[in-house]
C-alpha cells in the first residue's frame, strides 16, 4: 500500500493542502469493516504512557521522580543534575516523541526518506537544502565544543529518551504506526540539530537577498526602498555595483524556486521592569515568544529541583535545556533581532575549469561532497555540494552542478560555524547566578542573534543583542555582493563590548518587540530592515511611567489594540467612500476604536480593506513577485500616500489612477468578499469566524473519526499588530484572515517571589491526541490566563499529582 508523504512539521512551514499520506490513509480507514475500525479506535486510545508507579531503566545513577500535577506539567526531582536530565529525556518522549521524530529528521535532511515524493516534493526540496547546509553536519560539530558538564547533561538526556523506547509498555504513537515507522536511538547531535534550525529559522536574511535582488531587475533603487520604508522618527529603540553585466538572474531565480516554504516570520515580546517601576520593589520580566502555531505547540513546560540546581520555564522536546525561564534566582526572555548576520556572496567559476572558482589570491577548487538522500518508494538520489571559502553553494539546490562558467551562490552564516558554542551559551544561561553571570555566559552565543532581556533577585535587570554580528569590509548586506574580490569579504564580528546592551536603565525599563534596538547614530549596522514597531509602541504606552504588578503585566501581554487600526486607519477614513456596502462598512469603521476583538467586525473589515490595498497599490509594479511581499504593510501604504503617490497608478491600465480611486477600490473589493462569505450585513460580520488559532495536528485532524479530536481551533482576538499577536495567512486566498503566529508560549516572572512567576502554554503538555493533556490548556490560553510553577512534592501530591519514579537498574554513586 503506497503511504505517501506524511504532515512533517518539524517547526518548519508546510504547506497545508500536501496532505497525501492522510488521503492514503483515509482510503485505508474507509475499507476496514466498522467492528475493525472502532476497535483500532479504542486500541489507539487506551495507549497511553505510564505516569505512576515505578520503571527500572537502563545506566546508573540514583532514582529520579517525574511528579506530574493536574496539567500534566514535569516538575522532576532527583539527586543529581545528570539523573534530572535523563528524566527530562523519558518525560519529554513519553508526551512529544513524534514532535522530537519530525524535527531531527527535518536537521539531517532525511524527510523524503520517510514520506517519499508521491504526493509532493517538499520533503525532497527540504532535504536538499539541509544537506547542502550541513545542517546535521553543523550539530554534530557543534557537540564537540561542549564542556564537559554540558556535554553531560546532553547525554544523560539522550540515555532518558532511549530509556523510554527501550522500556514503554504502550504502542509507539499513531502517528508511527501510520508511518509504519520505528524511531532509532536518540544522540547528542539530534538535540544539536534543534540549536540548529532555530538558528535559520529566525535567520532568514539571505532570503531577503534574492528577493531584493530579483525585484531590482524590474523596479528601481529607489522603488525597492519605498517597498521596505526606515521608521518613522520617534519610532522606539530598546537602547538609546559591482555585479553590472553579470547574469545573475538565472541563479537567482532557481534558488529561488528551489527553496522550501519555511516559516521564517516570527516574533516576540519581551519586557523587564525594575524594582523602583514595581508594586514588589523588585524587577518583573516578561516574555511571549511568536512562532508559528500548531498542535501540539513547541513548547513544553518543566521544572528541575535537585539540591544544588533548579530550573523552570519552557523547554522544547528533544533538548534538554530550558529555553525560556528562571532558575530561582535569575530570570530571562528572548525576542528575535532579526540582525542582517547572512550574506550571498556571487562566486565566478573559473573560465578555464569550472571546478575551480576565482578569488583574490588566484582559482581555488570548489569543495565538494555527495550527499545520499533515500526516498521512500523510489531509488536515492545523490546530491553533490559545493562549498567555497564563504560556504555552501545554494545555487545547486535544483540540480546537479551544471559545470559551465555561470555565477553560483554562496551562503556565509556564522550559524554554520564549527566554532559555533550557542548550546554551551545556554547551558550557561540556564546555571547563571548572578546579572553577571547571565553576561558571561551571553558571550558564547553565536546564532541565532537574540534581544536577551534579564533580571536576578537581588534587583539588577539589563539588555544584550547577542550573536555574531559581520563586520563588511563594504556593503550593507541588502544584496548578494562579489565573492571573486575580496571587496565584500567579512573581516570578524563585532566584539562583545560593542553588541548593544545595557543595565538598570533611568526610565526602569527595558522593552523589546523586535523592533529596532539601537538608533541611528549606533556606529555598527545590525539589521538591513527593522520589523514593523506597533507592538513596542503599544508596550511602552501602557506602561507609561507608573508602577506594575505582576497581574497588571500579564493583563498587558493580552491587549489586543492595533496602532494600525487606531492610528493608520483615520488617514484612509479621509479618502471618498463609494455607496453600498462600502459606506456601511466605513461607518462602523469610524466609530471603533482599534481594539482587534474576535467579537467584532471591525477588525474584520479593517484587515480586509488593508489586505486589498496593499495588492491595489504595489501588485501591478511587482508582478509575479508580488506573493513574496504581500503582507499587511500600514507603513509602507503611509510612506506611499504621504511621498509616493505614483504608487498608486496602476501601470497596467492606459489611464492614471489615484490614491483615492485605489482606496475606494480595494475597501470596496474586500468588503465584497466578505459578504459573499458573511452575508450582506456588516454589522453581523465576526473577527472570529475567519480569525482561528490555527491549533491543529498537521496529520491526524485530517482523518476520519480522529480529525475532531485532533484541532484544537479556536477563535481569536489580536492581529499582526498587537501585543497579544495573532499574524494572519494573508497570501493563503482560501484563509487568509487565519491566526497562524502567536503567543505559543507566555510568561511573567516576578523577581520578589519566583515561585509566583506565571506561565502558560497554547496547547496542553501531550502530543497525544487522546490524553486529557492534549489541549486542555486552550482556554487557559485563550483567555489570558497562567499557572504557578512551584511546590514541594509533597503539596504537589496533595493536590493529586502523580509520581513515576525511574530507577536505574545498576544504581550507583553518579555525581552531576
Amino acid at each position: 500500500m503506497p503511504l505517501g508523504r506524511p504532515p512533517y512539521r518539524p517547526r518548519l512551514r508546510l504547506p497545508r493542502g500536501r496532505w497525501g499520506k492522510v488521503a492514503a490513509v483515509v482510503g485505508v480507514l474507509v475499507l476496514v469493516p466498522p467492528v475493525g475500525l472502532l476497535g483500532a479506535y479504542w486500541w489507539m486510545r487506551a495507549q497511553q504512557p505510564q505516569t505512576s508507579g515505578s520503571v527500572a531503566i537502563p545506566g546508573t545513577g540514583a532514582p529520579a521522580e517525574v511528579v506530574r500535577d493536574k496539567q500534566g506539567i514535569v516538575h522532576i526531582f532527583a539527586a543529581t543534575e545528570r539523573d534530572a536530565y535523563r528524566a527530562l529525556g523519558y518525560a519529554h518522549a513519553q508526551d512529544r516523541l513524534w514532535q522530537m521524530e519530525t524535527m531531527r529528521r527535518a536537521g539531517a535532511g532525511r524527510l523524503a526518506e520517510l514520506i517519499g515524493t508521491k504526493y509532493g516534493d517538499f520533503a525532497l526540496r527540504t532535504d536538499r537544502l539541509m544537506r547542502t547546509l550541513g545542517v546535521r553536519r553543523a550539530a554534530e560539530a557543534m557537540a564537540a565544543t561542549l564542556s564537559p558538564d554540558t556535554r553531560a547533561a546532553f547525554e544523560a538526556y539522550a540515555e532518558g529518551v532511549n530509556a523510554y523506547l527501550a522500556t514503554r509498555s504502550e504502542g509507539l504513537p499513531v502517528e508511527f504506526q501510520l508511518l509504519r515507522h520505528t524511531p532509532e536511538p536518540w544522540t547528542v547531535a539530534d538535540s544539536l540539530v534543534w540549536v540548529k534550525l532555530m538558528a535559520l529559522k529566525l535567520s532568514a536574511n539571505y532570503r531577503d537577498e534574492l528577493f531584493r535582488s530579483r525585484v531590482l531587475e524590474r523596479l528601481s533603487p529607489q522603488q525597492v526602498d519605498d517597498l521596505f520604508p526606515p521608521d518613522a522618527p520617534g519610532a522606539p529603540t530598546t537602547l538609546a555595483s559591482d555585479l553590472r553585466g553579470m547574469d545573475l538572474q538565472e541563479a537567482v531565480r532557481r534558488t529561488l524556486a528551489a527553496l522550501p516554504q519555511m516559516g521564517f516570520d516570527t516574533a516576540s515580546n519581551e519586557w523587564v521592569l525594575t524594582g523602583a517601576r514595581t508594586t514588589t520593589g523588585k524587577p518583573i520580566l516578561a516574555n511571549d515568544p511568536h512562532p508559528e502555531l500548531e498542535a501540539p505547540i513547541l513548547w513544553y513546560l518543566a521544572r528541575i529541583v535537585t539540591p544544588g540546581f533548579t530550573v523552570t520555564g519552557a523547554t522544547v522536546p528533544g533538548v534538554p535545556l530550558t529555553i525560556l525561564g528562571h532558575n530561582g534566582t535569575v530570570a530571562w526572555g528572548f525576542t528575535t533581532t532579526h540582525g542582517d548576520t547572512q550574506d550571498l556572496f556571487v562566486e565566478k567559476p573559473d573560465p578555464q575549469d569550472p571546478a575551480r572558482y576565482l578569488t583574490p589570491d588566484g582559482s581555488q577548487p570548489f569543495e565538494t561532497r555527495a550527499e545520499t538522500i533515500a526516498i521512500a518508494g523510489e531509488a536515492p538520489q545523490t546530491l553533490t555540494v559545493r562549498s567555497t571559502r564563504h560556504g555552501p553553494v545554494i545555487s545547486d539546490l535544483d540540480a546537479a552542478p551544471a559545470g559551465g562558467t555561470a555565477p553560483v551562490l554562496a551562503l556565509s552564516f556564522p550559524g554554520l560555524a564549527e566554532d559555533d558554542t550557542s548550546a554551551e551559551a545556554l547551558y550557561r544561561l540556564n546555571h547563571a547566578g548572578s546579572a553577571e553571570g547571565v553576561r558571561d555566559a551571553l558571550r558564547l552565543h553565536v546564532a541565532p542573534q537574540q534581544n536577551i532581556v534579564y533580571a536576578d533577585v537581588t534587583g539588577e535587570v539589563g539588555f544584550i543583542t547577542a550573536g555574531r554580528v559581520p563586520i563588511r569590509r563594504k556593503g550593507d548586506g541588502r544584496v548578494p555582493v562579489p565573492g571573486w574580490t575580496g571587496e565584500y569579504d567579512w573581516t570578524g564580528f563585532l566584539p562583545y563590548y560593542a553588541l548593544p546592551q545595557a543595565v538598570n536603565p533611568p526610565t526602569g525599563q527595558f522593552v523589546n518587540a523586535n523592533n529596532a534596538v539601537v538608533g541611528r547614530d549606533y556606529p555598527y549596522r545590525l539589521a538591513t530592515e527593522w520589523p514593523d514597531p506597533s507592538r513596542a509602541k503599544r508596550i511602552v504606552e501602557m506602561l507609561g511611567s507608573g508602577r506594575h504588578s505582576v497581574e497588571d503585566v500579564a493583563r498587558q501581554q493580552m491587549d489586543i489594540v492595533s496602532l494600525p487600526a487606531r492610528d493608520f486607519l483615520p488617514e484612509l477614513l479621509k479618502y471618498p467612500t463609494p455607496p453600498g456596502l462600502a459606506s456601511d462598512a466605513a461607518t462602523l469603521l469610524r466609530n471603533w476604536d482599534g481594539r482587534m476583538d474576535r467579537n467584532r467586525p471591525e477588525p474584520l473589515i479593517f484587515t480586509a480593506w488593508l489586505r486589498e490595498l496593499v495588492r491595489a497599490v504595489f501588485a501591478d509594479e511587482l508582478g509575479p513577485d508580488f506573493d513574496a511581499y504581500w503582507d499587511l504593510r500600514p507603513e509602507a501604504l503611509r510612506h506611499v500616500l504621504k511621498e509616493r503617490p505614483d504608487w498608486c497608478d496602476d501601470v497596467t491600465t492606459p489611464q492614471k489612477e489615484s490614491c483615492a480611486d485605489m482606496i475606494g477600490r480595494s475597501l470596496e473589493a474586500a468588503v465584497g468578499q466578505l459578504a459573499e462569505r458573511h452575508g450582506s450585513t456588516p454589522k453581523n460580520w465576526r473577527w472570529g469566524d475567519d480569525h482561528t488559532a490555527a491549533l491543529a495536528h498537521r496529520m491526524l485532524s485530517r482523518v476520519p473519526l480522529i480529525g475532531g479530536r485532533a484541532d484544537l481551533s479556536v477563535e481569536a482576538d489580536g492581529d499582526f499588530f498587537t501585543v497579544n499577536r495573532g499574524s494572519t495567512a494573508i497570501r493563503d486566498p482560501g484563509n487568509p484572515f487565519r491566526d497562524v503566529q502567536g503567543a505559543g508560549f507566555r510568561a511573567v516572572y516576578d523577581l520578589a517571589d519566583l515561585d509566583n512567576s506565571r506561565f502558560v502554554i497554547a496547547t496542553g503538555q501531550s502530543g497525544n491526541i487522546w490524553s486529557r493533556h492534549w489541549g486542555d490548556l486552550v482556554p487557559l490560553w485563550r483567555e489570558g490566563g497562567s499557572l504557578r510553577l512551584a511546590g514541594d512534592r509533597g503539596t504537589l501530591v496533595s493536590a493529586g499529582a502523580e509520581v513515576l519514579t525511574l530507577t536505574p537498574r545498576n544504581t550507583g554513586a553518579n555525581s552531576k
